[in-house]
């Protein structure tokens, strides 16, 4: 099985490229810098916003699945790349579909939905509120339409509250070890009462390469735990867990307008595709 991913060089990237070859799946990690990627991957430098001629999908060794995850400032919800950089991921996704690509899948995102209180499912309406809401929202709606007019497979990725690997990403938990190494005492937060659905990267990443190496679960899939926690309670034991010596500042900054109070995905699927391990 050969599997493309996109994004091979980021933050989860790289994780789900060590466990995809876990499972001795042929990967072909493709990035604008794979320097980072684990060796046992094939790789290969990939510009997505300049596409070459030809049959694109068969340049790229005609894999039996994509996986894109490559996506620019994907931690600044409102940046201007947002929405300006949507048409090239369409352009993209739709030349691999086009050259012969059977099997899509794509990471999504919690903020599709925007502010919700509960467990989101396939069926949740979506209202972003944000421009990375905006972007992903639309990109799944299209390709929902493309997938079943070229009779594609597609699963769409949604994850939720990730940690782990904490330097690499630009979390609250990255902030507060460099706050910490910084020799600071208090950390500004907000109050800390809203509830997310937290994941470990390499969890998440285990949970991703299960999916995309099995084609009987599609569409919207919940790539989390489904287990609402307080981020106050989370950055708390986080503090326990790293022997921080750092208080946080409670009521420091207001909550975005855009962060719901309790979001959580259900995983209903994952579990389904966790309990059949349906693996090509």
């Amino acid at each position: 099985m050969k599997i493309l991913v996109t994004g091979a060089n980021g933050y989860i990237g790289r994780h789900v490229v060590n466990a995809l070859l876990d499972l001795d799946v042929h990967v072909v990690a493709c990035d604008l810098n794979t320097a980072d990627v684990d060796p046992r991957a094939e790789r290969k430098t990939l510009d997505i916003f300049s596409i070459p001629e030809g049959n694109f999908f068969e340049q790229l060794g005609s894999p039996d699945v994509c996986l894109h995850m490559a996506w620019r400032n994907g931690f600044v919800h409102n940046a201007p790349t947002q929405i300006g950089d949507l048409s090239a991921h369409y352009k993209f996704l739709t030349a691999m579909i086009d050259g012969g690509l059977k099997q899509l899948a794509v990471m999504g995102t919690m903020h599709e939905v925007g502010y919700w209180d509960g467990a989101i499912d396939e069926n949740t309406p979506c209202n972003p509120i944000s421009m990375y809401g905006i972007a992903k929202d639309a990109l799944r709606r299209s390709m929902i339409l493309y997938c079943n007019q070229k009779e594609c497979i597609l699963q769409w990725l949604r994850c939720y509250y990730i940690l782990g690997d904490d330097k690499k990403n630009n979390s609250i938990f990255c902030k507060l070890l460099k706050a910490a190494e910084e020799g600071k005492k208090t950390f500004p937060f907000t109050t800390g009462k809203n509830k997310y659905d937290f994941i470990n990267v390499d969890e998440l990443a285990f949970l991703i390469s299960r999916v995309v190496t099995q084609n009987k679960v599609q569409g919207i899939i919940n790539c989390c735990k489904g287990e609402p926690i307080s981020l106050a309670e989370r950055v708390e034991a986080f503090i326990k867990e790293h022997n921080l010596e750092i208080k946080l500042e409670y009521g420091a900054f207001p909550e975005r307008p855009y962060d719901s109070p309790c979001e959580y995905g259900d995983p209903s699927k994952i579990k389904q595709i966790l309990n059949e391990s349906i693996i090509r």
